[in-house]
Parts: structure tokens; C-alpha cells; sequence
């Protein structure tokens, strides 16, 4: 009697930039797998030739994903081994896969990670702030309103927080964070990080808005912001409630943001209100 092999899934992490930030694991997975799904085969190829590798490829991306789920899940039964990488970093954050790996698992399927680049986890490990935590908050709104709300959320976290930005947002969405959480908010902005012209530029809102002014460079390539945590106030809230209603007004209608600082500190949404009417 033949028994039958399960395939296993691994999420290789690849360079967000410098191509030899690749680890052994990595390659030897790549080289080894039946195939290779890629968000965009073109950019990864690069990649695979520059190391010598020559597995096949096919596209996976967020608009063919659900697509290749029954034939991924074939292949896997069929005993083959399958890579999946993103254009850059580690799969499933902020990019696609997450549709694919989940509905794999739920078919008790083998999903293994091979770990390596994060941008994030590269900003967090060299701007100066703190890292004991630290929340995640992906890509912003494109439009501004919608990002402002969004920096008016983000700014009540008191641990520091990482947000990806474009190229062509990056001023727009520091000028809103500049708006909501006031000028002199701590901030680290690392920008091509592992490449040839990677900076990182920490200082306040303010100050890196005058920097980037000052070089029309440092508004080229992939970013990750890093946002200081909002101060803890001695009143016993991790946030001041008064400075929390402000924030939120400049935004959010009075009931609105009553209702959100209510869930946000535990206090009562009246009482609340009530500071709202003061800092009006």
C-alpha cells in the first residue's frame, strides 16, 4: 500500500532591498520547492536569478489569490511543496496571502514560516523609540479626511506606532499627522531602508517636515513612519481625557467622539461629553 505525503506551504520571507539580506533557510527552501507563488513574478525573478535559482513561478496576488486556493490545495495533497514570497519582506504583511494561507490551514493543511526582512521590524530596531511594544497600523487612508480620522485613533496609542507610506503621500500624510497630533509629536521616518539611499530622519513632526523640505530626495522611495506614544497622565488614565476630546473633535462630531473616548478610556460617555462642550 502506497502511502500518500503531504505537501507543506512555506511563507519565505525575502529582502526588502539589499538582495544578499536573504538567509540559507530561505534559499535552500526556494531551490527545493516544486514551485514558487510570487506576488509579481517579474520583480521576483530578478531575485531567484541573481541567486541561481530556477524553480517555476506563478503569480499570486490579492486579485487571483481565491483563484489558486483548490489548486494549491491539490498540489499539496499531491505531495508537492509550494513557496510563497511577497516582492519584498515577509508575506502577509500588508501583502497578499492571507486568503490563501487561511483557507489552506482550515483544510489541515502544513503552512511553515521561513522568517527573515521585516521594514517594520528593521525601523523599530534602529529609530530610538521605544520597541517594548509597538502597534501596527499598516497602510493609511489615501484621502485625507479618512487619514486624519485615522491619525486621531493612532495618536491615542501610548506605545509607538508604525504606519507604511507612498512616495506620493508621504508630505500630505506627515502634514495631517502634523494637523491631528500637533507639531511637536516624536516621530522616526526611515524611508528605502537596506538600499543604497536609505536615511532615517527622527526629530518631531515639524522638524523632519523641515528636513524633507530641505532635500526633495527624501520624498523618494518606500517608507515606514514611526509614531511616539501619546504621554500617560498622572490622573490615573493611561490618556488625558480632556487632550483625548480635543483631538477627537478636531475630526469626529461632539456624540461621536464621546462615544469612541468612552471605549477607549472606560470612562463615562457623559462625563466625557461634558469635556467636549469645555475644549469647544
Amino acid at each position: 500500500m502506497t502511502i500518500s505525503t503531504l505537501g507543506k506551504l512555506f511563507i519565505v520571507a525575502t529582502p526588502i532591498g539589499n538582495r544578499d539580506d536573504i538567509s540559507i533557510r530561505a534559499l535552500q527552501v526556494l531551490q527545493s520547492v516544486d514551485l514558487i507563488l510570487a506576488e509579481d513574478t517579474r520583480h521576483s525573478k530578478r531575485l531567484l536569478d541573481y541567486h541561481c535559482i530556477n524553480t517555476k513561478l506563478r503569480a499570486c496576488h490579492e486579485h487571483n489569490e481565491e483563484k489558486l486556493i483548490d489548486s494549491i490545495a491539490a498540489q499539496l495533497k499531491g505531495g508537492m511543496d509550494v513557496a510563497l514570497i511577497s516582492d519584498a519582506g515577509t508575506p502577509l504583511i500588508s501583502d497578499p496571502g492571507f486568503v490563501l494561507v487561511r483557507a489552506l490551514r482550515e483544510q489541515g493543511l502544513e503552512i511553515v514560516a521561513v522568517p527573515g526582512p521585516s521594514a517594520v521590524i528593521a525601523a523599530l530596531s534602529i529609530a530610538g523609540l521605544p520597541t517594548d511594544r509597538f502597534y501596527f497600523a499598516g497602510f493609511l487612508p489615501a484621502k485625507s479626511a479618512a487619514r486624519r480620522e485615522r491619525y486621531g485613533e493612532l495618536g491615542l496609542q501610548t506605545c509607538t506606532t508604525a504606519v507604511l507610506e507612498s512616495s506620493h503621500r508621504i508630505k500630505a500624510s506627515l502634514e495631517d499627522l502634523a494637523q491631528v497630533l500637533g507639531p511637536q509629536r516624536g516621530i522616526a521616518v526611515a524611508r528605502e531602508l537596506t538600499k543604497k539611499f536609505e536615511t532615517v530622519i527622527v526629530g518631531t513632526v515639524a522638524e523632519v517636515l523641515t528636513k524633507i523640505d530641505a532635500d526633495p530626495d527624501q520624498l523618494k522611495g518606500e517608507f515606514v513612519v514611526l509614531i511616539a506614544g501619546a504621554e500617560q497622565s498622572a490622573s490615573g488614565h493611561e490618556i488625558d481625557p480632556q487632550r483625548l476630546m480635543r483631538v477627537l473633535l478636531q475630526e469626529l462630531p461632539l456624540k461621536k467622539a464621546a462615544k469612541l473616548a468612552a471605549e477607549l478610556t472606560g470612562m463615562r460617555k457623559n462625563e466625557l461629553y461634558d469635556l467636549g462642550l469645555e475644549s469647544k
